[in-house]
């Protein structure tokens, strides 16, 4: 990975990230390890290996907390226990997702319960708990991962899209309810990253090369080029910058 900036008030921050020991949510990881933080991530895959091996390359080791995210009870408690690890968390990363594909005649009730609770109602109750500890210390800083999927108007997966808009409405609410409590709340919506899980599933090469087309930077998107806009947002270098939605997506969407 390619550190481009340090920001020296991330060197000792308590960072909670959702998702933390995979795809986009590793390289989240490594990237606040390096700059100091201490990491605490949740995750409901066993991410051990990752632990050891991320502790090897930046001398700093996270604290995996294995649960699932949409379970509140342990969600909630798995914040509470990296805020005993690590001091009150002052940075949260909302990242865990699923884009499952699914077409509107294929939802049922479950799936859209399933889906939700995944990709909307985590990040709720994640902003609120993590924000009783925020205004303990007076200050913090929630990134709340969105998608450019609704932007452009992407059939195949209906609820994910639909729950990514509902982030960035609810990011913007949480700003202005808790901007007096020096809170900052944004979104950062990434274009389509090119992770282990997409490659393995859905980046086929003739839809890899019609969504090339479509941006302007013509490089295909990594998970670490969505790491120094998430540290951007966590660190004081964007102090004024709350309620926004940060695209990072070579230049698919225009917003503004």
């Amino acid at each position: 990975m390619t550190q481009t900036a340090t920001y020296p008030d991330l060197n000792g921050a308590s960072v909670f990230i959702t998702g933390g020991g995979s795809g986009i949510g590793a390289d989240l990881t490594e990237g606040f390890l390096r700059q100091g933080a201490k990491v605490a991530f949740i995750g409901r895959s066993d991410a051990s290996g990752f632990v050891e091996k991320v502790a090897q390359a930046t001398g700093n080791k996270p604290l995996f907390i294995q649960g699932d995210i949409t379970d509140v009870a342990a969600l909630r408690a798995a914040i509470d226990t990296a805020a005993a690890a690590h001091g009150p968390i002052t940075r949260l990363v909302n990242n865990a997702a699923n884009d499952k594909r699914h077409t509107t005649e294929q939802v049922d009730e479950d799936f859209w319960d399933w889906s939700v609770a995944i990709n909307l109602k985590a990040y709720f109750f994640a902003c609120q708990h993590a924000i009783s500890y925020m205004k303990s210390v007076g200050y913090g800083h929630i990134i709340n991962f969105s998608s450019v999927s609704y932007m452009m108007g992407n059939a195949g997966y209906p609820i994910y899209t639909a729950a990514n808009a509902g982030i960035t409405g609810m990011t913007r609410s949480l700003a202005r309810e808790f901007g007096p409590d020096r809170i900052r709340v944004n979104a950062l919506a990434p274009g389509w990253v090119l992770t282990q899980k997409q490659l393995d599933l859905w980046a086929d090469p003739d839809s890899l090369a019609a969504h090339l087309e479509r941006q302007c930077l013509k490089d295909y998107l990594k998970p670490e080029d969505i790491v120094n806009p998430t540290l951007f947002l966590s660190s004081d270098a964007s102090r004024m910058m709350t309620g926004q939605a940060m695209v990072v997506d070579g230049g698919v969407v225009v917003t503004g």
